[in-house]
């Protein structure tokens, strides 16, 4: 492990000013996280339900009873896959178009986020998540009624044309396609990306990545859920297709194709079988894997027991493993930079800038004390 971590930071160091650009879409919540009260000492002092398994517990007691649970602010802020993608990986010196729900006029939260844009596209008004923080997960109860608004019409609406959306395309290292299973409308999108701006883009040397996450397909059909995979499938003409996960997506993606696997290892190569695409990558909590051109990859975690926060750390393992992808680090390095982000974010709640996961891979590395 020292050895992998010591060759990210030279290989980060050769790439601090890449300046690569990412084009983002599609969704946008605005979140307000939560902890809540097991027992109260005061108004001021209170211990938290430390796991969601013990708040389960809780809500299960209760059947045929009833209960009350309360609810602390912790905090406001943007949220939604796409945006914590894009933050962290303005924070890591890429340039982002984003296409997404922002606001309009743009929310408050997004106000510092559209002006670090190189240009943003705001379709709606941004859903509402509110996200309960426990040390072993979370739970996010949504409200995301306004992405009625997030159609391909209204995407064309905004950048003019498929000519136009082809252009910022061409001039990306990675599209970002985020929150399948929230943004109902998205498998007609891609549709319209397959047929209608494909076509238009231009023939590169090195094929650009088109990285997916689904958001948790849990409850779409399996028959949507193998539609959308049979698409993914389709970006492979233009783009190198990364299927990004969780554990739980993983076996969920794994059920829908029939796979009788055990086991993280098992299940990553066999849905990399049945996708036929440029790579897999799942981010369990406590290690990574992926699989890539056939080969199998897993690297051990920075394991936080007990985070900050939570709620877009799958984000920030995403948004570090995609731009090392673009950056052409070999599987490992891209992984071990993929957990280096996600381990910064949940011990200090935000994004870590680049030099910050330098420092953070070369302390690791150094005395493990992280």
């Amino acid at each position: 492990m020292k050895e992998h971590l010591q060759k990210l930071y030279t290989q980060l160091d050769a790439n601090r000013n890449h300046g690569l650009t990412m084009t983002v879409g599609m969704d946008g919540f605005i979140d307000e996280i939560y902890h809540l009260v097991d027992k109260r000492a005061n108004i001021d002092e209170f211990e938290r339900i430390p796991t969601l398994k013990e708040y389960g517990e809780r809500v299960v007691r209760a059947a045929g009873l009833s209960t009350n649970v309360e609810m602390v602010p912790i905090e406001t802020r943007l949220g939604g896959n796409g945006p914590y993608l894009s933050n962290a990986l303005l924070n890591l010196g890429s340039k982002i178009f984003y296409i997404g729900a922002l606001g309009n006029p743009v929310h408050p939260a997004y106000q510092e986020f559209s002006k670090r844009t190189e240009k943003f596209y705001s379709l709606c008004e941004p859903g509402i998540s509110q996200a309960f923080e426990f040390d072993d997960g979370k739970l996010l109860m949504l409200k995301p009624d306004t992405f009625r608004g997030i159609t391909w019409e209204r995407v064309m609406e905004l950048v003019g044309s498929p000519q136009a959306l082809a252009d910022m395309l061409d001039k990306s290292a990675m599209l970002g396609l985020i929150d399948w299973s929230i943004v109902y409308n998205m498998t007609g999108i891609w549709k319209h990306l397959l047929d209608e701006v494909f076509p238009l883009m231009a023939e590169r040397e090195v094929k650009p990545l088109a990285f997916f996450d689904l958001s948790d397909p849990e409850k779409r059909s399996k028959e949507d859920i193998l539609e959308a995979m049979k698409l993914i499938g389709k970006f492979e003409g233009k783009f190198r297709a990364i299927l990004g996960l969780n554990e739980k997506e993983l076996y969920q993606i794994a059920d829908a194709f029939g796979v009788k696997a055990e086991g993280l290892k098992d299940n990553t190569v066999e849905v990399y079988k049945k996708m036929g695409i440029y790579c897999v990558v799942v981010h369990p909590v406590k290690e990574a894997a992926c699989c890539i051109d056939g080969q199998y990859y897993e690297v051990e975690g920075p394991y936080c027991a007990k985070p900050m926060t939570t709620t877009g750390a799958g984000d920030n393992f995403n948004s570090g493993f995609s731009l090392g992808q673009a950056l052409g680090l070999d599987p490992v390095s891209a992984l071990y930079l993929g957990v280096c982000a996600s381990g910064f974010f949940v011990r200090n709640a935000r994004s870590g800038m680049y030099t910050e996961l330098m420092g953070f891979a070369k302390q690791w590395a150094e005395d493990g004390s992280i």
